[in-house]
C-alpha cells in the first residue's frame, strides 16, 4: 500500500468512527425524550436535534466518502486517477455535511435548551428553517451564559411544578443534579459540544483527503504494480 492509499484508508477509518459518534450523539436527546416522556414530540430538550446535524450532516453525508476511502485498503477503487478523483469529490460532500453539523451545533450552544428559552417547550414552538442557522453574526457576543448561570429558568415560572422555585431555595435547586432543568442543560451542552468537535474533525479529514486525492491524480495513480527485477 502506497502512502496515498495508506492515508486514504486512515481517513476512511477515522471518518467511520466520527460518523458513528455523530449519529450516537444526535440520538441521545431523542432517546432521553422518548424514554422519559413516552412521547416523541412532547417537551423536547431543544429544537436543534430535530435538524439531525449528527444523523444527516455528520452521518449520511459522510457515508459515501467513508466507503470509498475504506476500499483503498483492498485497492478496490482508490488505485488510479479516476478513483482518487472520486475520493476527493465525495469528500466535498463530507465537508459540506460537517459544516452543516457545525452550524447547527454552534446555534444550539448559543441558544441553549428549550427550557431556557420557552415556557411551552414543545416541537410546535420550533422553527425548522435553514435561515435560522445564519442568525449568529460574528459581531455578536457568543457565550454560554445559559449553562454557567445558577439557573436559566425564571423563578416566577410556576407553570411547570417540576421547576417551581423561590428566591430562598434558588441556589439549592440549581445545584440539584436530578432536576429537569440541570439534566436538560447538561445533555444539551454535552451533545452539541460533541457534535461541534465531530464536525470540526470530519471537515479536517475531508479536506486532507481532497488534497491527497488531488495529489494522487497528479501523480498518475497510486497503485502501479512494480515490475519484477530480474
Amino acid at each position: 500500500m502506497t502512502c496515498c492509499e495508506g492515508w486514504t484508508a486512515c481517513n476512511g477509518f477515522s471518518l467511520l468512527v466520527l460518523l458513528l459518534l455523530g449519529v450516537t450523539l444526535n440520538a441521545i436527546p431523542l432517546i432521553v425524550n422518548l424514554v422519559e416522556e413516552d412521547q416523541t414530540f412532547k417537551n423536547p430538550i431543544s429544537c436543534f436535534e430535530w435538524l439531525f446535524p449528527g444523523i444527516i450532516g455528520a452521518g449520511l453525508m459522510v457515508i459515501p466518502a467513508t466507503t470509498m476511502s475504506l476500499a483503498a485498503r483492498k485497492r478496490a477503487c482508490c488505485n488510479n486517477k479516476t478513483g482518487m478523483f472520486f475520493s476527493s469529490l465525495l469528500n466535498v460532500i463530507t465537508v459540506i455535511g460537517a459544516a452543516y453539523c457545525m452550524m447547527v451545533s454552534i446555534q444550539a450552544l448559543a441558544e441553549g435548551p428549550l427550557i431556557c428559552n420557552s415556557q411551552g417547550n414543545r416541537t410546535s414552538s420550533c422553527e425548522f428553517s435553514f435561515k435560522k442557522l445564519t442568525a449568529i453574526h460574528p459581531e455578536e457576543s457568543f457565550d454560554l451564559q445559559w449553562f454557567f448561570e445558577d439557573s436559566c429558568v425564571s423563578p416566577t415560572d410556576f407553570n411547570n411544578p417540576s421547576i417551581n422555585t423561590t428566591a430562598s431555595n434558588w441556589r439549592t435547586y440549581s445545584l440539584h443534579f436530578n432536576s429537569i432543568e440541570n439534566k436538560q442543560r447538561i445533555i444539551h451542552f454535552s451533545v452539541f459540544l460533541g457534535l461541534l468537535l465531530v464536525g470540526i474533525l470530519e471537515s479536517l479529514f475531508g479536506l486532507s483527503q481532497i488534497v491527497i486525492g488531488f495529489l494522487g491524480c497528479l501523480c498518475g495513480g497510486v497503485s502501479k504494480r512494480r515490475s519484477r527485477i530480474v
